[in-house]
């Protein structure tokens, strides 16, 4: 086998491999990421922080900033971020109204305080945020939903 053709096979295998990796999306982007039996408990959790324009605003800039959602999530909340592009399965699009609708607030908050087994996502309570920025980023997710309906 020639240089050209072993270097030929390699760049194959290598694309081939991250295709297999990158974009690896949810089958079922609504399933709750809390365990069952705490799941209960988690959708009881009511969110303190009022979603106002003002909340938003500053879970955007939490989401952005020192919460460092974005890195997975995206500035959008597609779960198009930079770091979510290797994870299996992809990080959760905000953007999907479906998801927004199944999913209770104090859900989110548990996966944020907890993280979320055999997904990317880490717990980022205390160790990058508070419990009331927490929710605050909340209000600000939930705003990626566009829908009229």
């Amino acid at each position: 086998m020639g240089k050209f053709s072993m270097l030929l096979g390699i760049s194959a295998a290598v694309l081939m491999l991250s295709a297999t990796v990158v974009g690896a999306e949810e089958k079922d982007p609504t399933k709750p990421r809390v365990p069952a039996d705490q799941i209960a408990d988690a959708k009881a959790l009511k969110n303190p922080v009022a979603s106002t324009p003002e909340s938003i605003a500053k879970g955007k800039a939490l989401f952005e900033g020192k919460g460092t959602c974005f890195n997975c999530h995206g500035k959008e909340g597609k779960g198009d971020g930079p770091a979510g592009a290797i994870l299996n399965p992809s990080p959760r699009d905000f953007t999907n109204c479906k998801f927004h609708k199944k999913r209770k607030d104090g859900e989110l908050f548990w996966v944020i305080k907890n993280g979320s087994a055999g997904t990317g996502m880490v717990s980022l309570i205390p160790a990058a945020i508070n419990e009331e920025e927490a929710w605050t980023i909340i209000n600000y997710e939930r705003s990626f939903c566009k829908s009229a309906d």
